[in-house]
């Protein structure tokens, strides 16, 4: 079944709903929160993170039959910013992945280059500013609309 598909997602909220309940309920972790498969736990303390992790892991293994990623599966600083459903998430803000940025930045130079049509610029750019409206990004959104409305040829 291809990644992004409707039945997929719809299919790992019901597998790992078994997740939900055993972080929940056996390891009483207060601040959860799963999207598909991409899932954070935050706590004060590394040692009750790292404990956690190696419990996930193996109820994963054992009940699942599922691994966690091993390059995605961290436990790092909120003040670095968590890496969450395409944003970097912060204790009091969010900002879009460089990825994404740069991504839009291409576009726009393509565009720019008549490699783009007028319209579908439009269209990618209004699907852009729809995403980038969760984040933090007033600023970048007025400065990548003014280079493709306003930037020199």
């Amino acid at each position: 079944m291809p990644l992004g598909n409707l039945t997929s997602q719809f299919f790992a909220n019901i597998y790992l709903n078994e997740l939900d309940k055993f972080v929940k309920h056996k390891l009483r972790a207060k601040y959860y929160i799963r999207y598909v498969d991409d899932f954070v736990l935050l706590h004060k303390s590394k040692e009750q993170l790292v404990k956690w992790k190696n419990d996930i892991e193996f109820f994963l293994k054992e009940k699942l039959n599922l691994e966690l990623h091993k390059d995605k599966s961290k436990i790092i600083s909120l003040l670095k910013g968590v890496d969450f459903v395409g944003f970097r998430n912060f204790y009091h803000f969010r900002l879009l992945r460089k990825r994404n940025v740069r991504c839009i930045n291409k576009k726009i130079d393509l565009f720019h280059e008549g490699k783009i049509s007028y319209e579908k610029m439009g269209e990618i750019f209004q699907g852009w500013n729809a995403y980038s409206k969760w984040a933090n990004s007033y600023k970048l959104k007025k400065k990548l609309a003014n280079k493709i409305f306003f930037s020199e040829i």
